[in-house]
Order: C-alpha cells, then structure tokens, then sequence
C-alpha cells in the first residue's frame, strides 16, 4: 500500500544538490515556508556515486522527505562529448537516492527529469504521453536515457515497494546558483557570459552556436522551487507531471534579449555549422496548472535577476 503522510514545516526534508541552481532554489523556498528540519551536503561532505556512502547517510540522519535536485548536467557541448559520464554518474546517483530513500523509509520523494527526455520530433507542446514515442535527440540521449530511467525507477519503487515517489520534469533552467562554465553551461547562461565577456573587451562580435532558429521554454529556478514544493505538498500520483513556463522563444530572440540587457552594443554572428539541437521543446503543463500553480516570473525580469547573480559571482 502506498505510503502518504503530509509534508509539514517540521519534517527532516533532505534536498540533494543543495548548492546547484534547482536544488538551492528548492532549499530558498523551503526556508521561505518555514520548513525548519533542512538537510544538505556538498560532494565533498558526501559522494552521490558511492552507494555505501549515501546507505550510511540515510541509516543516519534518517530524513522524511527527499527532493533529488543532484545530478550531472551540461549543455550541448559537454552532453555530446562526455556521454559515458553523462549516463553512468546520472545513473548511479539517482539509483543510490531512490534505491536508499527506500531502504531508510522515506515517506515522500520528488526526482526531477528535464524535458530532454521526449522525441527529438515530440509533437509541441510535449505532454507526458509523448514519453517513449519516437528516437531522441542525439546530442544529449545519455541523459536523457538516465532521466527516463529514474521516471520507471520511481514507478517501478511505487508498485513493487509502495513508495510514494514522485518524479517531475522541469523546463530549460535558469537563475541563480546557475553555472556560467563556457565549456558545460546551457544556452541561457552561455549566452549572459558570452554577452558580457565581449561588453568588457569592447568586441564588435559576439559567435552563437547554430542558426538561433530553434525554439525554447526557460523557466526561473525560484518558479520550479515552488513547484516542487507545491507538488511535494499536494501531488502523489504515478504519472510523472510537466513543469513549463507555457509559452517559448527562438534562441536568436533570446540572445537578442540577453544582448540588450547585459548592454553589448555589438552584433551577433551565428555560426551554422554548429547543431542546432532539438527544433523544438516547448512543454504541455497542462495538469500542473489545473493543480492551480503558475509560474510568476517573465523572462526578461529573470534574465536581469541572472545577470545580476552572475555579477556577483563574476565581475
């Protein structure tokens, strides 16, 4: 029988990947709601790809409630040149939390996906039905394999074990905490460094990979936050559920955005030898929104608070 229990301010709630963009985002709005009992450790305090490890920290702090915000991401370019440890570290370290929140009884647990893991060629926008219908995208099918991997693993723990595990997938993120690496980061992040980069050497260009044709969701980290929270509260279903923005724009709209507000005064050259990635990914968050939660922050507003982190960290 599945396991319920309410997920109350008082709960031992352990977020794994704490100090990455979803995962600190995640512990913010769980600060903000008065969750008082908040668990963390950094790689070095615990390593995700050591089974043994993560069994003793289970056996030990013993925690009520898990959001599985860690894994080993990247853009384009670190998907498509790293695929061995794109699927085995994504692999190990969700098979160790789920499998181990099981083992330590955990009542409640939220595995984040990404929506990398519908058909290249899903039909827009992508629902949750779409899952399993067709090849995926080649350039990050490692992890989009591992995803789909902890979505079954998640179903698979809910029927044989009666675990109330849940699994959600997020949009294209962005916000702070966010990773600003040229060689690993998402488009969004690339592009604010990119933008920056040439307004500080007073360049006249600034290269973008592809044609800036294709069309993408970004979604501000504090929204997915309070999704999850949101879905940790009220969702216990075994239907893995979309988490959107709801609408999208073309990357050439993007860095065109970026542009203007970093403040470059160059132009942009795009280079269309290099891939473009999927055409489209725009998802179906049809029944989170019929749950009554929305998303409250716009792009451009989410773009300035970004860029403002990055200034932070960067400048």
């Amino acid at each position: 029988m599945l396991r319920r229990m309410e997920f109350v301010q008082s709960a031992r709630t352990y977020v794994a990947g704490h100090r990455g963009l979803v995962g600190s985002a995640i512990w913010r709005e769980l600060q903000r709601q008065g969750y008082r009992q908040l668990i963390g450790r950094s790689h070095a305090e615990l390593d995700l790809l050591d089974a043994v490890a993560v069994e003793q920290f289970f056996a030990t702090e013993r925690p009520e409630f898990v959001f599985v915000a860690a894994a080993r991401v990247g853009g384009i370019q670190a998907n498509d040149t790293r695929p061995a440890e794109f699927l085995y570290e994504n692999l190990q370290i969700q098979n160790n939390l789920i499998h181990h929140a099981w083992r330590g009884g955990v009542k409640k647990l939220l595995f984040l996906g990404s929506s990398c893991i519908y058909p290249k060629h899903a039909p827009q926008p992508m629902n949750e039905d779409h899952l399993l219908t067709g090849p995926l995208e080649p350039t990050n099918q490692w992890y989009a394999v591992a995803k789909i991997a902890g979505i079954k693993m998640c179903q698979a723990y809910r029927r044989q074990r009666g675990c109330n595990f849940i699994s959600a997938m997020p949009t294209n993120m962005y916000g702070p905490n966010d990773n600003f690496d040229l060689q690993s980061s998402h488009v969004l992040p690339a592009l604010v460094r990119k933008f920056h980069e040439a307004k500080a050497s007073n360049a006249a260009t600034v290269t973008c990979w592809g044609t800036g044709t294709p069309k993408r969701e970004f979604l501000y980290a504090d929204d997915l936050a309070r999704a999850c929270v949101f879905l940790m509260q009220h969702y216990s279903a075994e239907q893995f559920i979309n988490i959107g923005f709801g609408s999208d724009v073309t990357i050439q709209a993007l860095a065109n955005l970026v542009r203007e507000i970093v403040g470059f005064q160059g132009e942009i050259v795009w280079d269309a030898s290099m891939p473009d990635g999927t055409p489209r990914k725009l998802l179906d968050s049809s029944r989170l929104f019929a749950l009554g939660w929305r998303p409250q922050v716009e792009l451009e507003a989410g773009i300035r608070l970004a860029y403002e982190d990055f200034l932070r960290r960067f400048a």
